[in-house]
């Protein structure tokens, strides 16, 4: 078991960490419906209160932080730990706080032609728009099938890119941002798409129906979350089930597993001196924690950069 340290603790169920330049940790409650700073002593304030649930989130061009909102889960008690047991039927949103005033803006619910079912983790490219995914809502007998969105911070414009997908959850670039790379949850796969230009990919469907690489397909109880990217190019995954961290190389050559103590580690971020510092929301024991990385990661755009 990885040795990590607690920042803090009784969260409701935590995700989409950001790693400020001031040493705190923004992140989202999902249950708890809230942007969250976490200081360094570990109290929390809270920036934003939320509806539906908040999930992935990405400081913008502008300094405002933007989250994909997912609608909302269900979630039961077992025990001491809070598990995400099913979807709630709203459908999600993209919207904006700013981080100073706690002012929440409301950006897209879809296209012209496709509306948004859960929208779930996001990363801004260097041009300023930004990549999200949509993880879709589940019930007993139907899943949907859902894809992959490009969208400006201006308003200007959103369409869906990559469809379709299963599950998609965590996305994240390559560290010279040429690679967009989406995890999905359920089939535990890892997929990379070349970008040929801002919000747009080269596909190739010998592989899928998308027209994705295959990078990795994890076997066994590894459901892939959301993620991020160090400087080596390895793909830090938040893994469900097998609780931990699943760190992948570009090739997918070299895949290792840091196990955590949580069935729901939902993220990962970079972040303290050199970005040598892993962030790793513990989502059903409401935990933030961290420990130091082997690299720096990846300078987020508009963040780090």
């Amino acid at each position: 078991m990885k040795a990590f340290h607690t920042i803090t603790e009784k969260l409701r169920f935590p995700e989409g960490p950001i790693a400020m330049p001031d040493g705190s940790v923004l992140l989202v409650e999902i249950d708890g419906g809230a942007l969250t700073r976490v200081k360094t002593d570990g109290t929390h304030q809270v920036i934003a209160e939320l509806s539906g649930g908040p999930n992935g989130a990405a400081i913008g061009p502008d300094g405002k932080c933007y989250i994909c909102n997912s609608g909302g889960w269900i979630y039961e008690w077992q025990g001491d730990v809070q598990v995400a047991v099913g979807n709630a039927p709203k459908k999600g949103w993209i919207e904006r706080v700013d981080i100073n005033t706690g002012t929440v803006e409301k950006l897209y619910t879809g296209t012209d032609e496709v509306q948004l079912r859960s929208p779930n983790d996001i990363v801004f490219d260097a041009d300023g728009g930004f990549w999200f995914t949509d993880h879709g809502k589940r019930s007993e007998r139907s899943i949907d099938r859902t894809g992959i969105f490009y969208a400006r911070a201006d308003r200007d414009e959103i369409r869906e890119v990559i469809f379709p997908m299963v599950t998609p959850n965590g996305i994240g670039l390559s560290p010279d941002g040429s690679i967009l790379y989406v995890a999905e949850t359920l089939p535990g796969r890892l997929w990379a798409f070349d970008i040929t230009a801002p919000g747009e990919v080269r596909k190739d469907f010998s592989q899928s129906q998308h027209g994705g690489r295959l990078i990795a397909g994890l076997a066994g109880m590894n459901l892939l979350d959301s993620l991020a990217v160090d400087s080596a190019g390895n793909i830090c995954i938040g893994t469900l089930v097998n609780g931990g961290i699943t760190v992948v190389s570009p090739d997918g050559t070299d895949i290792r597993h840091i196990p955590l103590p949580d069935r729901f580690v939902t993220n990962i971020c970079f972040g303290g001196e050199n970005l040598s510092t892993a962030f790793v929301t513990l989502s059903s024991s409401g935990r933030l924690v961290a420990f130091d990385w082997p690299r720096p990661g990846s300078p987020l755009n508009f963040l780090n950069r």
